[in-house]
Formats: C-alpha cells, structure tokens, sequence
C-alpha cells in the first residue's frame, strides 16, 4: 500500500521551478509549461504543455524527465506521475516516463545515441548568456573597458540574481566557482586572448538575445494555443483530491 502523500502544493512547484526549458533556460514554472497539479493520498500528477503540438520531441522528452526526477526528490511525495499533453508524441513520451525506459528507450531506432550532448549544448549557451549579463552589467556599472575584460574575476562582479545565475551556470558545465576564477572563459574553463574578447563578446550576446527573443515568441504561441480554453500565466492549476490531512 503506498503511503499518503504529505508534501505541500508549493513543494510541488518549488521542485518544478528548478526544470528549465533547455532551449530557452527559463523554468518552465514561468513559462507556463505547468499545467496543473493534482494531489491524492497517493502521490502527485502533473501535467505539462508546450507552446505547439510540434515542439520538437528531444525538447520535450528532456523536460518531461528533468520534472519527473526534480519531484522525485521532494520528501514524501509519494508516487510521482508526469504527462505531457497536446503533443504529437505524448503517448510515447507519457509511456516512456511511466516505464522508466529513458530516451533512447523511449523513441527507440528515432532517438539520437542519448540526450547528454543535446544538454551539453544547452546548457554552453546558457553559460554564455549568463556570462555576457554579467559581464555588460559590470562595463556599465564601473569604468572598465572592453579590453580588459579578460581579468575580470568572480569577485569583480556584484551579487545578485545575474552573478548567482552565472554561478549555476558554470557548475552546470563543470567550471569553478572560485571567487579567483576568471569571468570570461570557454567552456572548458580556459581564459578568452584579449584580442579574442570583442568576438567572442558578441557572439555571447547573440546567444542571449536569441534565447529571450525565442521566449517571448514562444510565451506569444502559449497564450495563443490556450486562450479560449484556459489562463496560461504563470499560475498553476491545483487541485487538492486529499481524503485526510497530510499532517
């Protein structure tokens, strides 16, 4: 017999909002991708949409499984169910999260060899707009030059949301977070030549427009998608079917 759940709602989204679209790096909880939320004595059921039926199914897939393993580690959840729904290949991916059965056994001969270089890439260009926030941020808020760039530390930069985001980026792709760490490296932690700064500045700063650009377009085919049918702002359907309080 499965134990009642004793996890709140807001444990629930707290856990969700940790799952990040890989495209666009925002948590999916923002963006409107959660659908609702169902409490039982049992467990928790969320269900999850997508701006279009098409989106494509790797996208998909890997933040269905990133949502189903974030609640899986709330204490005391109980039996966790994930379901996409309005997409082209919901019934497999729905099949394949149930079954534990991973990507390529999810997808089978359509799948790629495995997701990990599909997030690797994500995850660079995240880093590289993180990165970029923060270093526009610090040549607008002191008198630093473009050309000296290349010295910046962790510890040059201001705290707040821009630099512990840069943070968690750069523990995403292994790089330190020494406060003596350089700012501006690759993605393998190895310092950008000054006279590659400029260059490489720009590109970071296409890889962040394009991120939020692709964000606002996508919050746009949202609205769009399920505006005769529901709210899609960044609140969640909660329904709470508890037979007993959970504490």
């Amino acid at each position: 017999m499965t134990a009642a759940v004793v996890c709140t709602d807001q444990d629930v989204l707290m856990a969700l909002s940790t799952v990040t679209d890989p495209e666009l790096d925002e948590p999916i909880t923002d963006l409107g991708f959660v659908r609702s939320v169902t409490l039982d004595d049992g467990g928790v059921t969320v269900h999850l949409r997508l701006p279009t039926a098409f989106c494509s199914p790797n996208f998909a897939y890997l933040m269905a499984s990133d949502a189903l393993d974030a609640l899986r580690l709330v204490e005391d959840i109980g039996e966790v169910r994930v379901l996409l729904d309005d997409h082209h290949d919901s019934d497999k991916i729905n099949a394949g999260l149930a079954a534990d059965a991973g990507y390529v056994g999810t997808f089978g001969a359509e799948a790629e060899d495995s997701l990990h270089e599909l997030r690797r890439t994500f995850r660079s260009k995240a880093h590289a707009a993180a990165m970029e926030r923060c270093v526009e941020a610090h040549l607008k808020t002191t008198d630093v030059g473009v050309n000296e760039i290349y010295r910046l530390t962790l510890s040059d930069l201001a705290p707040g949301r821009a630099k512990a985001a840069l943070l968690r980026r750069r523990i995403g792709i292994g790089l330190s977070i020494c406060p003596a760490s350089r700012v501006f490296v690759d993605d393998d932690g190895k310092r950008i030549p000054p006279e590659s700064v400029p260059m490489r500045l720009r590109f970071a700063k296409s890889v962040r427009i394009s991120m939020e650009g692709n964000a606002h377009f996508c919050r746009g085919l949202l609205a769009t998608r399920y505006a005769e049918s529901e709210s899609v702002g960044a609140t969640t359907r909660i329904t709470n079917l508890r037979t007993r309080s959970p504490r």
